[in-house]
């Protein structure tokens, strides 16, 4: 039996999310549907936007940047 994939909440409800709101990774690697590492790789050579840092160990992504990284703005 294949291992159960759970969905953040955030990704299900990321259209009707508002544009100042921030997600996480998960919900990042989600909507662009590629690994962490070519995520990262992205970010460092300017082709994704940089996430915020919202913690002392923590970053997310404003909404309103990714949908216009992904070109959904």
């Amino acid at each position: 039996m294949p291992a159960r994939v759970q969905i953040p909440e955030a990704l299900k409800q990321f259209d009707e999310l508002p544009g100042s709101a921030y997600v996480r990774l998960p919900v990042v690697l989600g909507l662009k549907g590629c690994s962490r590492v070519t995520l990262w790789r992205q970010v460092k050579d300017g082709l994704f936007p940089a996430p915020h840092k919202i913690g002392a160990r923590m970053v997310a992504w404003r909404v309103s940047e990714v949908r216009a990284a992904l070109g959904v703005a």
